[in-house]
């Protein structure tokens, strides 16, 4: 079996690359065709853990989603190459799912040839296993001082021989400009590649838009064969940034909707936040309003009902000294010493103990908000597993609705944390909630550390936490992607979808 290849390019980083692939994935797996996604290399803090050759590994969230909406397993062929940025001259590299030291030391440009042979040798494959792969690009395929050492772009499309769709953000401006120069910087083999146009995030009438999609399609040959109005809630979680914010005028922050449970969601925005992808669900929750905040100012008047949220990091002592240096860490130490529900996943759990200790210079030592009678030691070894576990029952304070909740998630981390030695004799004991080291809870219980992520994607966890404020059921992943495969089937020309795989 060879796969037919459709490729999703964007004229920017943002423009939709992402979503489109993920309904594309969904579309054609829903005409009865076996489908997997595609990406060389991504650049994202943002990953799931997934089956690999080893066991389990990582890939970036974006093709763990695709993967499911494809209904297929998600693997590490699916996104072969994956850097993680640290610093901003420094990126994590995992190859095939697992940490490459070797490749991690490498300059940048010339990781290429080590990698290349690896990427389209999963890209082989997979076209082998499956009747459409649908790849997906990055940034913009025309980045004229990166083409000699491409290997996610159009040396992908030559090698897959893959039918193109270059999509642009109209609601950015220059959106005409932008589709034109980047067909214009290609090669003639690899503008060949490319079949058609796609306006994204379009806000107005439509018909307005001509003559200009006529004059470009007499310019390149290429048509425009879709425009996608913008939609501000599609519920498939962000890969890179915060999450979109509201149209003007619905109120900034404010998500849900019928019946009102009264609370603020705040979580903290370092610059090196990982997995935020998993908080998409409290979008989702009536009544709750969700921040993402960078400043004190920003936490002010929250009351003890509210939430603090310290999520993942992909540099937990640099996001500490940043917490540091806002002025963050004395504003969350008031908002837990007044009796505020504080949760810390991850990285963020490490941040909550008394110290960080770090014997091999992976992450960096630094004192800890001391919000938790814990240390955490940084070791060369990586945790990346799938884990099931049982809340205990002798939770307290305001995370006590999650006793005896059985919940299922995933570790990605570097870190050991445990009870802090000097700490412990003295009595200052931190109280264990999940096994294993997975998670802990202060004496009053208002502060809760857990290494697992996914607790907002549990079912039984959200009822736990929200109840009655539940307006039935949160939509599954599944609803959402077959609400992306129906809103391009509406929005593209009659035809298209299917002759890009005939």
């Amino acid at each position: 079996m060879t796969a037919k290849c459709v490729m999703v390019l964007g004229t920017t980083s943002g423009a939709g690359k992402s979503w489109l692939t993920t309904a594309l994935c969904r579309y054609y797996a829903r005409q009865g065709l076996k489908v997997a996604p595609f990406k060389a290399q991504n650049m994202s803090n943002n990953a799931r853990v997934v089956a690999s050759v080893n066991g389990q590994g990582e890939i970036g969230s974006a093709q763990y989603f695709q993967a499911l909406a494809a209904r297929a397993v998600p693997d590490v062929r699916m996104n072969p190459l994956l850097l993680k940025p640290e610093r901003d001259t420094h990126s994590q590299v995992v190859l095939m799912g697992q940490v490459d030291e070797a490749l991690s030391r490498m300059a940048w440009r010339g990781r290429s040839a080590s990698v290349w042979p690896v990427i389209a040798g999963a890209l082989d494959e997979l076209m082998a296993e499956n009747d459409v792969v649908v790849i997906e690009g990055a940034g913009s395929p025309t980045e004229i001082n990166l083409s000699e050492s491409d290997i996610v772009n159009m040396r992908v499309a030559l090698h897959a021989q893959a039918v193109c769709l270059l999509v642009t953000d109209i609601d950015r401006g220059g959106a005409f400009a932008h589709l034109y120069g980047t067909w214009a910087l290609l090669p003639e083999p690899e503008r060949a590649l490319i079949k058609g146009y796609v306006l994204n995030k379009f806000r107005g009438d439509a018909s307005l838009l001509a003559p200009a999609p006529q004059m470009l399609e007499k310019l390149t040959g290429v048509p425009t064969v879709a425009t996608l109005p913008m939609w501000w809630q599609h519920g498939l979680p962000e890969e890179d940034g915060m999450f979109h914010p509201l149209p003007p005028g619905e109120g900034r922050g404010e998500i849900g909707g019928g019946g009102d449970c009264g609370k603020t969601i705040v979580v903290v925005a370092y610059p090196r936040i990982s997995n935020l992808d998993e908080f998409q669900a409290l979008k989702n929750i009536p009544g709750v309003r969700l921040k993402w905040v960078r400043s004190p100012s920003e936490l002010a008047g929250l009351s003890p009902a509210d939430w603090i949220i310290l999520p993942g990091s992909k540099h937990t002592s640099g996001d500490l000294a940043w917490l540091r240096q806002q002025g963050l860490d004395a504003a969350i130490a008031r908002h837990a010493g007044q009796g505020g529900a504080v949760l810390g996943i991850c990285g963020g759990l490490q941040m909550l103990g008394e110290a960080l200790i770090d014997p091999h210079g992976i992450d960096g030592n630094a004192p800890g908000l001391g919000l938790l009678p814990l240390v955490t030691v940084f070791e060369t070894n990586k945790t990346v597993r799938h884990t099931q576990a049982i809340f205990e029952a002798d939770m307290v304070g305001p995370w006590a609705a999650l006793a005896g909740v059985k919940i299922a998630g995933y570790e990605i981390h570097h870190g050991q944390t445990q009870q802090h030695p000097a700490m412990a004799q003295s009595g200052d004991v931190a109280r264990v909630v999940l096994p294993a080291g997975l998670g802990w809870q202060n004496g009053a219980g208002n502060v809760l550390g857990l290494y697992l992520h996914g607790l907002f994607e549990d079912p039984a966890a959200l009822q736990a936490l929200f109840g009655a404020s539940l307006a039935g059921p949160v939509p599954t992943l599944d609803s959402v992607f077959d609400g992306l495969a129906d809103y391009i089937e509406q929005h593209f020309e009659p035809g298209v979808l299917s002759a890009l795989v005939a």
